[in-house]
């Protein structure tokens, strides 16, 4: 497959042009690139560096909490040797297993001194700003040094794939899907795989990138292995010979690569699909967390289309606008294609990309505002293992690189025409990218985790391998109890949570755990606000449950202005004296012991 890699720059030659640079001119240049990527992350998260302990994510929340509890997690994990895959701390007493979860063990390993000295919002901000850092880095490098015949085609790739608009909506908190720098490591050893006569070492090598990506994000790992497998089979159908050339080799490291991974995340992979918690399908509804046909020919909230105006929400929430690329780029692809549409490389690319922006638009046609009652084929794959623990509109997380390698072969050509061709085609270029340069990522304040816990008071009421039961239950709109976890190094262990288990609907995964009623209600009142009368059979079900969570104590704080419950604290307050009786003020926090 080294062909497929050849072919983007029609020879495996180093030009003369690039070769007379020098060896000290191209390290300038590599550190130029890299200072505009440390540039372009540090203008998209500023707003969260100007206080990382007292910024969060606006838009999410609930996200960036779960990933500040699973990387103080991974770090507790190391200092304490607990099990990396599975935790009562969390929906204490049956526990979570955190390989059905994105657990982050190895970056948050790698991360722990952080963790441990800086808290977890800083660690937190760390790896989403390295993120975006070594995304694109990793994109021009390989571009650079394997694709393009000029460094300013591999710039302009890479800066695509690494800040296009699908990349900018996760980094609203999703380190998973922004962590991709080990993907362009991972395309260029498969599509070597065939040609070198070294086998052995790139399965090995294939192998150990496989484990750390599925450590980083198992859904984006199965992506790229849904584009990849599209592409080389395309490749292969219009390159018999040279396919049939390259499938021994081929074939041989992808089994090498294979049996690595396999060694290596046994027990994960055991974790995944028979450990205990465990759920297959995700409980995410596909229909909703599908793509809308309109949103590839729209523009994103977090661009500079939207300050003229001209952004649509399309997509479930701010955090999924994966595509909205604008009609212009779209236009200006179609055009690439059809230009180079010669080369087998650019055909296996673009019909690549377009089956998988197909699948992307999830089991049935959705167009603006219309939900049609048109099938599409993911609806036959809806139901097939893995498939139905993912989301279609993510899959189009893959067309992004597709698009930006279609850019940077285009660029290559473009600079070789006359000079009114080549401007005609750099200012398309212009015209179709300036809409979907990103705006900031927006960060409001967060209130810290009360004092009760910083200063370790916490200690004198309920000790390591107990139940503290926060109040409003933690879950992924109220995450402030997971917050006191990880700020006490996990002192204590608490009931529910935000985390993906066993118990929705069609036996499917749900957020958090089959609710109790106690959780129930506390939610209820501080979502809702509702007016509940609290009964005797509540007060029953309240001691069920504190005995059931082994609970030690019952804690209720001040909200935050940002807290989804703010408005409705009196009401909380309120109705957890009904059921619990009077609280004990104690620093910053209202208390119930429980006998």
């Amino acid at each position: 497959m080294t062909a497929a890699v050849e072919e983007t720059a029609e020879s495996s030659s180093v030009s003369p042009q690039r070769a007379a640079t020098g060896r000290a001119t191209s390290r300038r240049y590599d550190l130029a690139v890299l200072a505009t990527c440390v540039a372009g992350a540090f203008y998209l998260t500023w707003e969260l560096w100007v206080d990382p302990n007292h910024r969060v994510v606006l838009h999410n929340r609930g996200d960036q909490s779960l990933f500040e509890w699973l990387l103080t997690y991974a770090a507790h994990s190391v200092t304490h040797l607990d099990n990396p895959f599975w935790t009562t701390l969390l929906n204490a007493p049956i526990g979570v297993n955190l390989a059905v979860n994105t657990s982050m063990v190895v970056v948050g390993g790698l991360l722990s001194p952080i963790t441990l000295t800086l808290g977890a919002p800083v660690a937190f901000l760390v790896v989403l700003t390295l993120n975006l850092i070594l995304t694109p880095y990793a994109w021009y490098h390989v571009l650079s040094r394997h694709v393009t015949r000029t460094r300013a085609a591999a710039v302009l790739g890479a800066l695509f794939c690494g800040f296009a608009p699908g990349m900018v909506s996760h980094a609203n908190a999703h380190l998973n899907f922004t962590g991709q720098f080990l993907v362009p490591f991972i395309v260029l050893v498969v599509l070597r795989l065939g040609q070198r006569r070294r086998p052995v070492r790139d399965g090995l090598a294939l192998g150990v990138l496989v484990v750390l990506e599925f450590s980083i994000g198992a859904e984006m790992l199965f992506f790229v292995a849904l584009g990849l497998a599209l592409f080389v089979a395309l490749w292969a159908w219009t390159r018999r010979e040279q396919a049939r050339a390259a499938a021994p080799n081929f074939l041989r490291g992808l089994g090498i690569a294979a049996a690595v991974s396999v060694v290596l995340l046994g027990y994960p992979l055991y974790m995944q699909f028979a450990g205990p918690q465990r759920y297959h399908g995700i409980g995410f509804d596909q229909r909703i967390h599908s793509e809308n046909l309109a949103s590839y020919a729209t523009f994103p909230y977090l661009s500079l289309a939207r300050l003229a105006g001209l952004s649509h929400n399309l997509a479930p929430n701010f955090t999924e606008q994966t595509t909205f690329f604008g009609p212009v780029l779209l236009i200006l692809v179609v055009a690439v294609v059809a230009v180079l549409w010669r080369r087998p490389v650019v055909r296996a690319m673009a019909i690549t990309g377009l089956i998988l922006a197909v699948l992307a638009l999830g089991p049935r046609l959705h167009v603006w505002s219309w939900s049609t009652p048109v099938p599409l084929p993911y609806a036959a794959l809806a139901q097939l293992p893995i498939f139905d623990s993912a989301l279609p509109a993510r899959i189009d997380l893959t067309l992004i690189p597709i698009i930006g390698f279609l850019l940077a072969f285009a660029l290559d050509r473009a600079l070789l025409l006359p000079a009114r061709r080549r401007n005609a085609w750099l200012a398309g270029v212009v015209v179709a990218l300036l809409p979907i340069v990103p705006l900031s990522i927006p960060a409001a304040q967060r209130d810290p985790v009360p004092n009760f816990f910083t200063d370790g008071t916490w200690r004198q009421y309920v000790h390591a391998g107990q139940t503290l039961v926060p109040v409003p239950p933690p879950s992924d709109l109220l995450p402030n109890g997971q917050r006191w976890q990880t700020a006490t190094d996990f002192g204590f262990a608490i009931p529910a949570g935000f985390f993906l288990g066993p118990g929705g609907p069609d036996g499917r995964s749900r957020i958090g755990p089959v609710p109790r009623p106690t959780y129930d209600l506390l939610t209820t009142v501080a979502l809702t606000g509702a007016d509940i009368q609290v009964t005797d059979l509540d007060r029953l079900h309240a001691r069920q449950d504190l005995a059931y969570w082994h609970a030690k104590l019952i804690v209720l704080s001040a909200p935050g202005p940002g807290d989804k419950w703010a408005a409705n604290a009196g009401k909380l307050r309120t109705t957890a004296t009904e059921l619990f009786g009077p609280p004990q003020r104690v620093d910053d926090v209202w208390l119930w012991r429980v006998a």
